[in-house]
Formats: C-alpha cells, structure tokens, sequence
C-alpha cells in the first residue's frame, strides 16, 4: 500500500513480518529518484511490488538510503541493490562495512531475536562495496530538477544513524531518532536499544533536526506526524529525558529497569488498540528499551571510575 504525502513523496508500507503500519519506507521522485529505508528482507516481495506499481522498473531508481543499518531499516538493501543494478546505496560511514560483510550484523541479530529473526525480520544480503556510498553530515544526494536529500548525522539511537531532509517538500525523514509512534499504539515512544543509545547524542540529534527546520517528520514506525514539527520534536526531547530519569532511578535502587519503565509509562498506551500495542512490544518493547538504558548506564559509570570520558 502507497500513499502520497507531499508532491513528489510516496510513503510505502513495508509490511514488516506482514503487519500493516508497522514499517515506512518513502521513494522521493525526480530524474534520479531515491528510496529511503528499504525495511527489513521479509518486506521485499511487497516493496518490490508497491515499486513496480508506482512505474519504476529495474533501471529506473537510481538510490537507496538508510537511516542506519538495522535490519528492519536496511535489512532488504542487498536484494533491493540487485534489482536495481544502477541504484546506489547511501549509508553512514560507520553502517557502510556491515552493508558489504553483514555477518556480524546477522549474528548479532539472531542472538537478540532467535527463532523470530527469520519469520519477522530475514537476514540482510551483502552489497558490492563499488555500489556504496558513504554520507557525511551536511552531504547531500542530488535527484535532479534541483531536488536534493541533505544528510543529517543523528546518533543516540545509534551511532550510524542518519535523518534525510527532502529540499522540495521539507520533510524529514527521521528513521528511528525521534521515536517510534504507531497509528493507533499511543503516545510517542523513545527507541533506546543497546549497544549504541547514547542519552546526550540522542538529545543533540534532536536539536539538530529542529535547526533544519522541516515542514513535517515522518517516522520509519510509522509515517508522517501530524502537527508542528518543532512541537513533536520537543515532546521526544521530554519523553526521551523522562524515560531516561527512571531508567536511572531503577539502575541505582537496584530495581529491574524494564518493569520500572512498564509501571512509569503504562499509561501511553491507554486507550489504544491492543492489537497495535502488542506490536509496538514486539517493535520497540520495554526489554529492549531498558537494555540500552543499563549499557547506557554501566558505560558512564566505568568511565567515571576509570577517569575517561564515555565512549560516544
């Protein structure tokens, strides 16, 4: 399922796992047309299929970029390159060695998810690394008729993570930096998983993509943000510190952090549909979340010890 949201943007439901609205990838058109995020290789039959029925053929996209490289962002990148032989792939320069060698990647995967990996997300097949090419903060990919996507390095949910700014419609694509909200999974939820989330990165990302100004967000989970983006980008901002505070809270009470924030924010999912909520477990759960808080965590607090600055 596609749907317009602004001349030129095409949001593409990926399906991820086969569920509706759960995975956004977005093809911006011009003379040299782009698709952001590919979702993960269990969406590629739909992707492929939503592509062809918007008219583009196998030599017809010329890019594919991803926010950053987990699977369910850039797990479809290797097939995707391979039916678009002329399509480059963008990436952050720490994302691009897993897209030419995803072994680690895979592996570390499989450890996280186990016998769901395959069913919900498939593997990710490599990329020739003369198909790659790297982005920086500031660069920009060009898709003609004075369309360009400026690149915007954004870690803290992960240190290779990227937000794409479309100069014609002023929408930011902002993977998972801002959070994940889910059409009807409630409020707007923070994605902090390990091993990469920093809290002070996080929070700067943030700030850097208020200071591009965009028209709008649109969210890998799921889709174009109604309101004003400098409003939805402050209440990530609050969200993001207040999960945080408990997070911390539980870690030195000695507290199990993951049902610390269940019992704190239970309540963003009031009045949802359970069926979506459920999801957004599965998606962006508690567990997760609070397993990037406790590395977040023991990380600074090793680095106090030792006298040397975290790692960021």
């Amino acid at each position: 399922m596609s749907t317009v949201l602004a001349d030129g943007v095409v949001e593409i439901d990926t399906r991820l796992g086969g569920f509706d609205h759960l995975t956004a990838g977005y093809l911006l058109a011009g003379p040299a047309p782009v698709l952001v995020e590919t979702g993960s290789q269990s969406s590629l039959e739909v992707l492929l299929a939503e592509l062809a029925a918007l008219g583009l053929g196998p030599e017809d996209l010329a890019g594919v970029a991803v926010t950053h490289i987990h699977l369910d962002h850039a797990g479809g990148v290797g097939d995707v390159a391979r039916a678009f032989p002329k399509a480059r792939v963008y990436v952050h320069e720490r994302g691009a060695r897993h897209l030419v060698d995803p072994h680690r990647l895979v592996a570390s995967a499989a450890m996280v998810y186990g016998d769901k990996l395959d069913s919900l997300y498939g593997r990710l097949e490599p990329t020739e690394a003369d198909r790659i090419t790297v982005l920086h903060d500031g660069d920009e990919v060009d898709l003609g008729d004075g369309r360009r996507l400026r690149a915007i390095d954004s870690p803290g949910h992960a240190k290779h993570h990227l937000g794409f700014l479309d100069s014609a419609s002023g929408l930011l694509f902002a993977g998972d930096a801002v959070g994940v909200k889910l059409p009807g999974g409630g409020a707007l939820r923070p994605a902090t998983p390990p091993p990469d989330f920093d809290l002070d990165q996080a929070l700067d990302s943030l700030r850097r993509f208020g200071e591009a100004r965009p028209a709008a967000v649109a969210l890998a989970h799921y889709g174009l943000i109604p309101g004003r983006p400098e409003e939805l980008l402050e209440d990530a901002g609050e969200r993001l510190r207040a999960w945080a505070a408990e997070a911390t809270r539980a870690w030195q009470a000695g507290e199990d952090i993951a049902a610390a924030l269940e019992a704190r924010f239970a309540g963003d999912t009031e009045g949802a549909d359970p069926v979506q909520a459920g999801r957004l477990d599965v998606l962006n759960g508690y567990h997760s979340n609070a397993a990037g808080f406790r590395r977040w965590l023991e990380t600074h607090e090793a680095a106090a010890r030792d006298g040397a600055p975290a790692e960021s």
